[in-house]
């Protein structure tokens, strides 16, 4: 019988050294702050096995869907918006748009995002890209340890006497009109500011079936731009949002730049190929 020689190639990728990650979410546990009227966090312990062979455990949690950090369905503020489970995959991940509004929350806590904001970044990091992941970054994170300065009011129950920034409907328009956006977000507790009632900005991007994210973390550690957002949100059946695990990530080696989308993610994470040379003889 003949001999055959079999080439087979292999790849493998490599995460160049200069890949930084921060992860942009609350811990989801006993201290995570949910809207008044939400029940709270529930965590037990189901199983704790030891033998001599390995260790097992088992728990049971539960959450309402929309607490720490997390995701909107667009069914949350609208009928017939996509479900938890019907979102697509590739609204999931997009170029991070980190849009700084720092000074203006610290002037005027009731501040709401503008239009202006919008062309203001544009005009300093360029056109906010297509499937983009816009989120406001009020510097409100600092005060999520605390829920009644999350809410900013000496009464953490109610609503009504909340105050926090968020973003003008007029500028949710704006951006659903003139921009292809994928999810937008905040470092607060609601996309519309504390005083709403209504909810403007909540109905606008739901009936554009563009989900939302609150409560997102540490984003003074993003940059405004060359970021690609991760948001790996519960894929839970018939929901109308729920906790999610936000990740941003780029490579600080050179100049991050996702203005071309930075859907590659070997291109996005920096990684590199490399291929090794199997010689198989068969007989």
């Amino acid at each position: 019988m003949a001999a055959q020689i079999v080439l087979v190639l292999l790849f493998f990728p490599v995460v160049s050294s200069h890949m930084k990650v921060v992860d942009l979410t609350w811990t989801h546990g006993p201290s995570t702050i949910y809207w008044p009227g939400s029940v709270g966090f529930n965590f037990t312990n189901v199983a704790e096995v030891e033998t001599i062979h390995y260790r097992y455990e088992s728990n049971w949690f539960s959450t309402p869907e929309h607490g720490g950090t997390h995701l909107d369905s667009p069914s949350h503020f609208f009928e017939g918006g996509w479900k938890a489970d019907e979102i697509p995959a590739e609204r999931l991940i997009g170029p991070g748009v980190i849009l700084d509004v720092t000074s203006q929350a610290k002037a005027d806590p009731d501040y709401r995002v503008t239009q202006a904001d919008f062309e203001a970044y544009e005009s300093k990091h360029g056109r906010i890209p297509h499937g983009a992941i816009v989120i406001m970054n009020s510097g409100w994170g600092a005060r999520y340890s605390d829920k009644k300065r999350f809410f900013n009011t000496e009464y953490p129950d109610n609503s009504s006497t909340f105050h926090f920034p968020g973003y003008h409907e007029d500028a949710i328009t704006w951006l659903v009109v003139n921009r292809n956006v994928s999810m937008v977000g905040v470092d607060t507790p609601s996309n519309d500011y504390g005083q709403s009632t209504v909810f403007p900005s909540h109905v606008i991007l739901a009936k554009n079936n563009i989900p939302g994210l609150e409560n997102v973390a540490r984003l003074n550690q993003v940059p405004a731009k060359g970021a690609t957002v991760i948001v790996g949100s519960i894929k839970l059946f018939s929901g109308s949002g729920g906790p999610a695990r936000i990740l941003a990530t780029w490579d600080t080696h050179g100049k991050p730049d996702c203005t071309s989308g930075c859907m590659n993610i070997l291109e996005t994470a920096s990684t590199s190929l490399f291929a090794v040379l199997v010689v198989v003889s068969v007989i």
